[in-house]
């Protein structure tokens, strides 16, 4: 049954491009400020608020699982709802379990190995642009589910235990997403790794960045409202992907 499905479905993934990892940016910085409108803005606070993106997850997983072939929209709704469930997901375990930054980035970076280990000895290969098994989608949303809520962590202890602030805490996971950059061009690091690492990365990236756009002025933020950030950085996010997948479907249809 596996491999009668694979053999009818093409990746279900888009080619790992820098438009990839800009609409990644902006996908998290919309998880960033979209989690914090619902929990925060509108008080429904963070059970409540991980209820309702762990539903929106399971329906947007649902239809990307279900279909046979990449579709931008199923596709970039999971990782949304991803960054979603992973900021309000992550600010309870810190804030209203108390186990503070560190120990919940240590518990969600030893998940993230974990599952990495049990999909390799499950599969035989950790898959990043060619997904065309049920398994290895199921494991790469796993995987994606549980790096969002560790980026989480990681910004809100950079920006805030370490004192760096939203800014320069930004600043920092850019310069450590440069490095892996650079790691990719001109190492031999698996680009497995390199991967998984960029893609943690820059998940702090976009909460420092949609922290910097929606804190108070006093906080070291620009104060911009929670909802109009949120709405205008997933129509930038929309037109990057959109623009993406104009360029793929030419190259699709000479391919085949």
């Amino acid at each position: 049954m596996e491999q009668a499905w694979s053999d009818r479905t093409s990746s279900k993934v888009p080619s790992v491009t820098l438009a990839f990892w800009v609409a990644k940016i902006l996908a998290t910085t919309v998880g960033e400020t979209g989690g914090d409108a619902l929990s925060m803005t509108l008080d429904l606070g963070y059970a409540v608020s991980t209820v309702i993106f762990l539903a929106f997850f399971c329906v947007s997983a649902g239809a990307q699982v279900a279909s046979r072939r990449y579709h931008p929209a199923f596709y970039w709704a999971v990782v949304v709802a991803t960054t979603t469930v992973g900021t309000t997901t992550s600010d309870y375990f810190d804030r209203t379990l108390g186990l503070g930054y560190v120990k919940s980035s240590a518990v969600l970076l030893c998940a993230v190995v974990l599952v990495l280990a049990v999909w390799r000895a499950t599969t035989g290969a950790i898959a990043v642009d060619q997904v065309t098994s049920r398994k290895d989608e199921l494991f790469y949303w796993v995987t994606i589910l549980v790096s969002n809520t560790l980026g989480t962590a990681l910004g809100d202890f950079v920006a805030t235990s370490a004192g760096l602030g939203f800014e320069r805490g930004a600043a920092v996971f850019a310069a450590l997403l440069a490095v892996v950059a650079a790691a990719h061009f001109f190492t031999r690091i698996p680009g497995t790794l390199l991967f998984w690492a960029a893609y943690v990365l820059t998940r702090p990236l976009g909460a420092t960045l949609g922290d910097t756009l929606t804190k108070p002025r006093q906080d070291g933020g620009l104060a911009f409202g929670r909802f109009t950030s949120s709405f205008l950085i997933a129509a930038a996010m929309v037109a990057v992907v959109a623009l993406a997948s104009r360029r793929r479907r030419p190259e699709a249809t000479s391919a085949a």
